[in-house]
Order: C-alpha cells, then structure tokens, then sequence
C-alpha cells in the first residue's frame, strides 16, 4: 500500500509541475515567442506604416500581420498601449475607396475582407491616413475614400512627422 501511494504522490507532483510550467510559459508569451531580446527596456510600440502595396490579397496577408502585431500578448502586454499608423499612399490608394474600377470582379470579395478589417482596426484603434497628392496621382476622388481614413496633404509629410515623434518606420513597398 505504501509503494502505490508514493507512486500516487509521485504522479500528482508531477502533473502539478507540468501545470505550472505551461502556465508560466503561457504568462511569458515575448519569452516564448522570441521576442526577450527586441522587446527588453520598452515601453510600447510606436509605428508608422508608409503603405504602398496595391494587391488586395497580398494586403489582407500584410494586414493580417499587422493586426497580430496589434494584438499579440507580447505588445499588448507592454505598459503603454501600442500605437500604430498607416499612410496609404501610391497604388495602394486604390484599394480604399469605393470605388472598384480599378479591380477586377474576382478581386471584389478580398476588397471587402480588407475594407472590414480597417474597419476592426480603426475600432481598435489603430490610424489611417490617406495621401491626396497620391489620389490624385493615381486618379481617386476624395470623396469615394474610406471614412475611416483621414486625408492628409502629403503622406509624405505624416511618416516624417511621425519619425520624428519617435515612432518607427515599416515600408510595405
């Protein structure tokens, strides 16, 4: 009886230490997912998107990882909140309007998912700003622009501004 209670014991132990192992490493996601080292000494994240890339799909993928970058454990985790702001400008432009001339139809439906997931976005707060200089380069009205995007003059003028508030620049060529 004495040998199959200590065995007993024995197994509770160590399931015990298998939960509290996977609760830790689940409570230290920047540990476990690499990111000690980026993240050591900040405070939050501060960035600047200067977005050019006019594929829907490819920027749903773009902003798929964008999102994850805004709520992942490891950057939510951090004592400031993590602030993120994306200019549009060039081709991309094209890709937050309403109007689809510019796309065929078979691109319709990623240009509903990625207008949906601004949508999310912008109610999670992240920034969108929309570069007229480039709408008007590339041949959008101003009026068919996203509401939930702001214009300004020249995007270029937003990432510089935002630099130098020390936010970090991400190009998405």
């Amino acid at each position: 009886m004495q040998r199959f209670h200590r065995s007993s014991v024995h197994y509770v132990v160590s399931v015990f230490t298998m939960i509290v192992l996977c609760i830790i490493a689940a409570a230290s996601p920047a540990v476990a997912d690499g990111y000690d080292d980026a993240l050591k000494g900040i405070k939050g994240i501060r960035a600047i998107f200067d977005y050019s890339q006019g594929s829907p799909k490819m920027s749903n993928i773009i902003f798929g990882a964008v999102k994850d970058l805004y709520e992942d454990e490891a950057t939510t985790s951090l004592p400031e909140k993590t602030q993120l702001v994306i200019v549009f400008q060039g081709p991309a432009v094209t890709l937050i309007t309403t109007d689809r001339s510019n796309f065929a139809q078979k691109d319709f439906g990623e240009l509903d998912k990625f207008h949906e997931m601004i949508r999310q976005l912008k109610r999670d707060g992240v920034k969108f700003e929309v570069c007229l200089y480039a709408a008007n380069v590339v041949g959008v009205d101003p009026s068919t622009i996203l509401p939930e995007i702001d214009p300004v003059g020249n995007g270029f003028i937003s990432t510089i501004g935002y630099q130098a508030q020390g936010y970090s620049l991400v190009r998405v060529p």
